[in-house]
């Protein structure tokens, strides 16, 4: 496991470290307060910005374990990332455990290279949109919906209302466009390490480790210490660059803070058992 350095092991080793960042749970940017678990970049932007001014860092490293959620900050925390990446010229390897799945392996895409275990779940590179229709509901109910609109479109994804031929064409254009824009980020940073058509990598299939190694979408199989050790020697460190801790004690952070938390986590276990986990 990744070692926590002291304050003294900071300021005068002369060991080259690796920092390490735990990217873990679903990607949700609504997730807020003491509880909150899941992803998003307003939570991992320091813990990022850290990792990159370590002292006497060679490169960065990122532990992936993420059914995915939010496709748009899935982006904005790799492409921060990237950013830094690049500013610092430091090169970024990211390790896969139980699943680098859909946002979560835009995660992975961060980094120069890709490692998994061979039980890892990587790929479901696709877009899903799902929702509920009630409009039957309330009319057994005795219930008059009452909804007025400036502009044709803005009742789109209404539950109460019926789903028409054009809602059903408007949602088809998003989710094709946020799909070819995914299908763009895989082949802008996998580039010529990619061995399979379009219809094989695009159609929202997951595989295990080694079938994404053989696929290229992952460049092999390896846990964090044993890749990094080989890469840079025995004696590299490898400090975990923790987010601030959480409160160790109950806070009151009203009704709407405690709801919104609660349907984050349910949201987030539906994600991990789309995967079977």
């Amino acid at each position: 496991m990744p070692q926590k350095l002291s304050l003294l092991q900071r300021l005068f080793t002369l060991r080259n470290t690796v920092p390490v960042i735990r990217l873990e749970g679903h990607i949700e940017s609504g997730a807020r307060g003491p509880s909150a678990r899941a992803l998003n970049i307003a939570g991992t932007s320091r813990v990022i910005d850290r990792a990159f001014a370590f002292p006497r860092s060679v490169a960065v490293a990122l532990v992936i374990n993420s059914p995915g959620g939010s496709a748009a900050q899935s982006h904005l925390i790799a492409e921060r990332i990237v950013r830094l990446s690049k500013e610092k010229n430091k090169p970024v390897y990211a390790f896969v455990e139980d699943s680098a799945a859909s946002g979560g392996y835009i995660l992975a895409l961060a980094a120069h290279e890709i490692y998994c275990n061979p039980f890892s779940l990587v790929g479901s590179i696709g877009v899903i949109h799902s929702s509920f229709g009630f409009q039957d509901a309330i009319q057994k109910l005795g219930i008059e919906r009452r909804l007025k609109t400036a502009g044709k479109h803005k009742s789109l994804l209404d539950p109460f209302s019926k789903e028409t031929e054009e809602d059903n064409r408007r949602i088809r254009e998003i989710l094709d466009s946020m799909h070819a824009q995914f299908k763009g980020y895989v082949k802008q940073r996998r580039g010529s390490k990619l061995k399979q058509p379009d219809e094989v990598l695009f159609e929202g299939d997951i595989w295990l480790g080694e079938k994404a190694v053989e696929y290229g979408l992952a460049d092999g199989i390896g846990d964090v210490r044993t890749v990094l050790r080989a890469k840079f020697g025995p004696d590299i460190l490898l400090p975990l660059i923790a987010p601030p801790p959480r409160f160790p004690f109950p806070v009151d952070v009203g009704a709407s803070t405690t709801v919104s938390n609660l349907v984050s986590e349910l949201r987030g276990s539906a994600y991990w058992q789309k995967l079977g986990l």
